[in-house]
């Protein structure tokens, strides 16, 4: 996930669970250690476009939807994919063997706010480092299965910032990462997530 990514996820996460809508360019960079240059760059688009608006010492998320949708239109989540397998098991065994120093994502992340699936699924999201990776792969290892389907154990690379929001991506990440997933489930999904983020917002 590219830096602007965590800049907009940033401000998405801040207004939709404190209710902090003001920002200023000056402590996006210091929280995150970014040179105000990225965070400018971060917010030329959604500055053109009215997503927000800036004023003189800060700038304020105008409209929360339109940022959504537009960092759901550019995120290309195949980018982050690290591996993926396919083993023949349901989905919450695959789930249950995830190692504890992952985040969980996708569907999975989905559940922990809607708590009833919109549909059936079957594949598991999650984020992992880098250096995680041949533990995930001891154990979710690739065997003949992949050729059974499509593979249904997907880990993602997990940017450096993502633990400090918990060990589940949150609802606007969720979002915007099953906005990117062709399963025709995920429209299911997405809908839902979008109707528990209009019920906080309101």
């Amino acid at each position: 996930m590219k830096k602007i990514e965590t800049i907009w996820h940033h401000v998405l996460y801040e207004a939709l669970s404190k209710g902090n809508w003001r920002f200023t360019q000056q402590e996006i960079a210091r929280s995150f250690g970014y040179s105000l240059s990225t965070v400018h760059h971060a917010l030329t688009v959604p500055d053109q476009m009215g997503a927000i608006r800036k004023e003189s010492k800060f700038f304020v998320l105008a409209d929360f939807e339109k940022m959504l949708y537009y960092w759901a239109s550019v995120r290309e989540l195949r980018r982050d994919v690290l591996y993926q397998t396919r083993i023949d098991l349901p989905v919450r065994e695959l789930e249950g063997q995830a190692l504890p120093e992952s985040i969980m994502a996708g569907y999975m992340a989905a559940m922990q706010v809607l708590k009833e699936a919109p549909a059936d699924y079957d594949k598991f999201y999650f984020y992992v480092s880098a250096d995680q990776l041949d533990k995930v792969k001891e154990r979710y290892p690739a065997g003949e299965d992949l050729g059974k389907g499509e593979a249904n154990v997907i880990a993602l690379k997990m940017p450096e910032v993502m633990p400090r929001y918990g060990l589940y991506t949150t609802p606007v990440q969720t979002f915007v990462d099953l906005w990117n997933i062709s399963d025709w489930y995920a429209r299911e999904f997405t809908l839902s997530l979008k109707s528990y983020l209009d019920g906080l917002l309101s």
